[in-house]
């Protein structure tokens, strides 16, 4: 899988931007990827400090784009570019010491074409990357949400990878069938950068009118909505995650259905659903789980867990990248 990515960005490579540039585990995962020639990353931080922490951990860091806030010679046009997208929410003093803050920074500098995507999270929480990205990069036209998904990889017994989408399990708490809509039409997008053919299934208790409830009634709901919005996809639904994935049950519930027994992309009803399974899924089915993937804006910006690793940083910058 990320063989195939990491050849889409040496035909076109890119510039990431870690907002935490001090940080072992972006500084060793920087000095990795300065191994190619396909991404470059920018680090945010005070130059010396930047180069005293590579220095202490022996990371390789030549190559690397070292940004502080502080000394910026750019600042004042972004401040006011800030004000600008703030659209009096903001003055231009707090605009200002907001940016000097990594994850504004980094952000606006996403904004401004220095950098293409953007890598945070290693120790600001989700909430703290998310929310410079809703007010300056803001969503895609026509998307109302910003939504996520995660991309599970298992070793098949042939030596190839099987390769799930599943979404929203992380941002969206309990959302409505127009909102499922778009959290499916992204998290298919998303499947087929990682070259999957996407067959979405939309999850319920019930498959094809077998249960009653409102939340079946929104599956379902979701499920057509989707369908008339990209007839070019295979979308069913709704059903149960058996239907989704066993042949037997599915064609069984499903007769002659494109996506019941074979589905590789899954909507979930809401973050409890979709939390629960992804982690089921990593857990006990053997799947390495990268994500949350951030659907929806208008420029890539991720979130890493704090209690992340060099690797994971390295995985996410690549995926990051590579929805640039």
């Amino acid at each position: 899988m990320f063989e195939n990515l990491i050849n889409t960005l040496k035909k076109n490579p890119k510039k990431i931007v870690f907002t935490e540039g001090t940080d072992p585990r972006i500084l060793e995962a920087s000095a990795r990827l300065l191994g190619g020639n396909w991404l470059t990353p920018v680090l945010v931080g005070n130059p010396g400090e930047v180069k005293a922490a590579a220095a202490k951990g022996d990371y390789k860091i030549d190559g690397a784009v070292i940004l502080d806030p502080a000394s910026y010679e750019g600042m004042d046009a972004m401040v006011e570019k800030m004000v600008e997208l703030r659209k009096g929410k903001m003055t231009a003093d707090e605009c200002r010491a907001a940016l000097q803050k990594g994850n504004y920074f980094g952000t606006m500098l996403v904004k401004m074409g220095v950098a293409d995507c953007l890598l945070g999270g290693a120790t600001y929480s989700t909430a703290d990357t998310v929310r410079p990205a809703l007010q300056l990069i803001k969503t895609k036209p026509g998307n109302k949400i910003v939504s996520s998904c995660f991309i599970l990889v298992r070793e098949n017994a042939t030596g190839g990878a099987e390769t799930l989408a599943m979404g929203d399990c992380a941002i969206n708490i309990k959302p409505s069938d127009d909102e499922l809509v778009e959290i499916a039409l992204e998290t298919a997008k998303c499947a087929q950068i990682f070259g999957m053919d996407p067959k979405v299934a939309f999850l319920s208790y019930s498959t094809k009118g077998s249960g009653k409830g409102e939340d079946v009634d929104k599956m379902r709901s979701a499920c057509e909505k989707a369908k008339a919005a990209a007839p070019e996809l295979a979308i069913d639904g709704e059903m149960q995650f058996d239907a989704a994935v066993s042949p037997t049950v599915g064609q069984l519930k499903f007769p002659g259905s494109q996506v019941a027994g074979y589905a590789n992309t899954f909507i979930f009803p809401d973050i409890n659903a979709g939390n629960i399974g992804y982690k089921i899924a990593q857990r006990l089915g053997g799947f390495e789980a990268y994500g949350p993937i951030l659907l929806g804006l208008n420029a890539p910006i991720n979130d890493l867990s704090r209690g992340c690793n060099a690797a994971e940083v390295y995985s996410m910058a690549i995926i990051t990248a590579a929805l640039s």
